[in-house]
């Protein structure tokens, strides 16, 4: 029971903090009907992320899991990002589009890479603390 209400607090926590940077970089950015994309993103980031820190937490070693989890999501955010940038600059590599979309990358980067933050951070916390009252208990 404690494995399930950490993901839910980390979805609770980690996806008010994506939305919050996602909703700042709208606003500082001008953003129009574009910026849909960027909070849906957000929410898929968070959903799956949950998910994946649920499962670490069942590993044998749940602090190790958690590390590695969290280490290997940011590299996958991180070759998704450049993945975008190289396929905006496949498709159409005139400065004027590069620069229409830069706000959007890193729409789709900032929120990202936060949720990936918190999500690490609470779930790697409530781990090595339940395995500190574990030692002390038993």
């Amino acid at each position: 029971m404690r494995t399930f209400f950490t993901s839910l607090f980390a979805f609770i926590i980690s996806g008010l903090a994506g939305g919050l940077v996602a909703q700042q970089l709208a606003v500082i950015t001008n953003a129009q009907e574009e910026y849909i994309l960027v909070f849906m993103a957000s929410v898929l980031v968070t959903i799956v992320l949950t998910f994946i820190f649920f499962v670490a937490q069942f590993m044998t070693d749940p602090l190790a899991a958690v590390d590695k989890t969290g280490m290997w999501s940011l590299i996958v955010l991180a070759v998704l990002i450049g993945l975008l940038i190289a396929l905006i600059l496949y498709t159409d590599a005139s400065m004027t589009a590069v620069k229409g979309d830069i706000p959007m990358i890193i729409g789709l980067g900032l929120p990202g890479l936060v949720t990936i933050l918190v999500q690490w951070l609470f779930v790697h916390w409530r781990v090595r603390h339940g395995l500190t009252n574990a030692r002390v208990s038993g």
